[in-house]
């Protein structure tokens, strides 16, 4: 029996030191290091396929042991099987100095902004994801959701979404877990995004807001500048912030090779006193040409065979892109942010104010409760006077039409993070104060639940749940002439 007792102890013990990376922690609107200095995010978004690649110990090695080399500290995982085994992986990242940002909901789990719930379902999937990550002491953060809301529209899930932070939140706490931040991802819709950042951070209870905001922006394109590309919006609607805020996704590839010159300015002393760094879209090369590596040359869409999935293999010895790697690599080289100790910093910032209720931008009203677990799409709005407010939020820093957003935009992608159609991935600029000299072409952010869609499924899979509706139409159509035809 003892020595049942003492391997039990041993295994658990080994499995606690797993990880060697320090758990990072938040204070004020900065990420600190655990001997206290502050951290700021030079990441990768990493998704080979639709499966978890934090399950594959071979390639995630291999993966690893090639980022580390240009200073990589954090990668952003969308999806994962929390059933799978991640020792192997998390500990490779460890040990390389990388931490990991989990997205906590997948395929059939994310908030959708068209009929937004908050369900026990959704509550009891992220639940398992936190369940298999929290003890890594690598995990820098969950996300709750990736681009649920795109339009003024959406804005009605937005309670959801902070909901759902908020729950998953008070669920780490429950079961004694350490204190892992829950944030959101946000699309950079220049008339949603103010009062959305404003909104998910508001309110006196802290418990009720999120950890972090985070924005996939794709603003500055080629050889652009800090007021060109609209990024001195995006830091004059972060700067007076209470939370930390970050690039989940950024790395315009309109025009080609990618020098990243907005990592310059993300690190340098125009942001980096508010924002905590940024995460580059994406590791592997595919049609959309956002890849900083490549496992081999494309082969035909229709091949199949090991490793290969539409049309690009997905495994093996990753090789660099050039010169977009050694252009991200000297950008992150050269990075040289202004920083603080975290015993030296003394947060003064307050949470904003919650956005007014607008008509057409924001529906949401500042006095609003959030939903409970299982209130759905019945979940009524609260009525309102036709004559609408004045527009954005009532905090100073927070109007809807007063930011800018660059002409940027992304095309798709083939995996598992942005979507396989150019048409629905591309991100509206329109709206801006200022804009992109050179970004890429703007398309209208009717698209962006596609997108958002498109970030969770790869292109073969988006084909699949397009055929499955169009069957699942035809039966109706069915249905329907044969009712009539009874009658």
């Amino acid at each position: 029996m003892y020595s049942l007792a003492a391997s039990g102890l041993m295994l658990a013990l080994a499995g606690q030191a797993l990880a060697s990376t320090a758990a990072l922690t938040i204070k004020g609107s900065k990420f600190f290091n655990a001997d206290g200095s502050q951290f700021f995010i030079k990441g990768i978004a990493y998704q080979l396929t639709n499966n978890d690649p934090l399950a594959d110990s071979t390639q995630c090695v291999l993966d690893i042991n090639l980022m580390k080399t240009i200073g990589t500290n954090a990668i952003r995982v969308y999806h994962v099987d929390p059933t799978a085994n991640h020792d192997t992986c998390m500990s490779a990242l460890s040990d390389a100095g990388i931490y990991a940002f989990i997205d906590l909901d997948t395929f059939p789990t994310y908030i959708v902004a068209t009929s937004p719930e908050w369900n026990q379902t959704q509550y009891s999937a992220y639940s398992k994801v936190m369940d298999a990550f929290h003890s890594y002491d690598n995990v820098a953060g969950f996300f709750v959701g990736n681009e649920v809301l795109n339009d003024g529209a959406d804005s009605i899930a937005a309670p959801y979404v902070k909901a759902a932070a908020r729950d998953m939140k008070a669920y780490g706490a429950s079961k004694g877990y350490r204190k892992i931040p829950v944030g959101y991802s946000a699309s950079d819709i220049p008339t949603l995004r103010p009062n959305l950042q404003n909104y998910l951070a508001c309110g006196s209870n802290s418990s009720d807001a999120v950890d972090f905001f985070s924005l996939n922006a794709y603003e500055w394109c080629g050889q652009n500048t800090y007021q060109g590309s609209g990024y001195s919006a995006l830091q004059a609607n972060a700067s007076e912030y209470d939370i930390p805020i970050f690039f989940s996704e950024t790395g315009c590839n309109q025009p080609t090779p990618r020098d990243f010159g907005d990592q310059a300015a993300i690190f340098g002393s125009e942001m980096s006193g508010t924002w905590s760094g940024a995460i580059i879209y994406e590791w592997i090369q595919e049609t959309n040409d956002y890849g900083l590596i490549s496992y081999g040359p494309p082969a035909a869409a229709t091949a199949t065979g090991s490793g290969i999935v539409a049309g690009f293999t997905r495994q093996g010895t990753p090789t660099p892109i050039q010169p977009d790697w050694d252009n991200l690599s000297s950008q992150w080289a050269a990075a040289s942010p202004s920083s603080t100790s975290e015993a030296a910093y003394s947060p003064s910032n307050s949470p904003p104010a919650c956005p007014a209720y607008t008509s057409g931008l924001w529906l949401v009203s500042s006095d609003q409760a959030l939903p409970t677990l299982g209130q759905g799409a019945e979940y009524s709005q609260p009525s309102h006077s036709s004559t609408s407010m004045a527009s954005g939020s009532s905090s100073g820093s927070s109007s809807g039409t007063g930011s800018s957003s660059g002409t940027g935009s992304s095309t798709g992608s083939s995996t598992g993070s942005k979507s396989g159609s150019s048409s629905s991935a591309s991100k509206t600029s329109s709206g801006s104060s200022s804009s992109s000299s050179n970004g890429a072409a703007a398309a209208s952010s009717s698209g962006s639940s596609a997108a958002n869609l498109g970030r969770r499924m790869p292109s073969a899979l988006l084909n699949a749940r397009d055929e499955n509706w169009a069957v699942v139409g035809f039966g109706l159509v069915v249905c329907l002439v044969f009712g009539i035809s009874m009658l």
